[in-house]
């Protein structure tokens, strides 16, 4: 199943190389794969993962392993930002 990868900030350097711009790609992932999965696929550090988002809907930490990914989602990882 296809969904798109979407990473922010200095987590964009994970994409993998097929990114349709700066922040995002298309990926094509196994049927059943979870957040989790993705987090670990792309080699994200799960410290980095700090705001994560399908949908424009957050998901807490706690279910990162448990939320299954639906054809069409759209994931989008957030660094934690730090500013003043």
């Amino acid at each position: 199943m296809q969904i798109t990868l979407k990473l922010f900030a200095s987590l964009a350097s994970y994409l993998p190389p097929s990114k349709k711009n700066g922040i995002e790609a298309d990926i094509v992932v196994p049927q059943g794969s979870t957040i989790g999965d993705m987090i670990e696929l792309y080699k994200i550090p799960s410290k980095s993962a700090h705001l994560v988002m399908v949908n424009g809907v957050y998901i807490n930490p706690d279910q990162r392993f448990s939320y299954v990914l639906k054809e069409n989602d759209a994931l989008a990882i957030c660094p934690p930002v730090a500013g003043g």
